[in-house]
């Protein structure tokens, strides 16, 4: 191989491979935050550690803070605005089948993949929530103890989330 097309050879090489640091960087995983005694709702102000219910965290690109809701209502309520145009790198929600309903720390997971109760007999911080389980077996184990459907994040509609208490006269439950 002559001089000329190793240097160019080497120099795609070389390219090709800090590329693939610059996306390894970029693209490095979003690790939820946990909950202390002074997180607050970024929303309305109040102690994340005062409240039962489950708890949600939504990372906007180009901030690596989280923006916290004291309830998953909040969380909807915000990421289904028709002027919500932030793009997201992550949400997550807390697996309400293993943190404590009074005392809610740890267990974040992906909200968007995981599975919820609307309508049921127990109240988060604001009031009638949407409850969190990474498995769907545990939502419908919540939903028969405590009522409610179950529903995936993609069919909660800005109807269901409205924060004057569209959860608890959503219809459908």
């Amino acid at each position: 191989m002559n001089p000329t097309r190793r240097s160019l050879l080497l120099g795609a090489l070389t390219a090709f491979a800090l590329a693939g640091c610059d996306r390894a960087v970029s693209t490095a995983a979003i690790v939820p935050l946990e909950i202390d005694p002074a997180t607050t709702c970024d929303l309305d102000g109040m102690l994340l550690a005062d409240y039962a219910g489950p708890k949600a965290q939504i990372f906007y690109v180009g901030q690596d803070k989280p923006v916290f809701c004291c309830d998953t209502v909040e969380m909807f309520s915000t990421l289904l605005q028709p002027e919500q145009v932030r793009s997201l790198q992550a949400v997550f929600v807390q697996d309400m089948a293993r943190a404590d309903w009074e005392q809610p720390r740890g267990h974040w997971i992906d909200a968007k993949a995981a599975w919820y109760v609307s309508g049921s007999k127990r109240h988060g911080s604001m009031g009638p929530t949407f409850a969190s389980f990474q498995a769907e077996g545990d939502a419908r184990h919540f939903a028969a103890s405590h009522g409610g459907k179950v529903l995936r994040f993609a069919e909660v509609t800005p109807a269901m989330v409205d924060l004057c208490g569209g959860a608890s006269q959503h219809s459908g439950m």
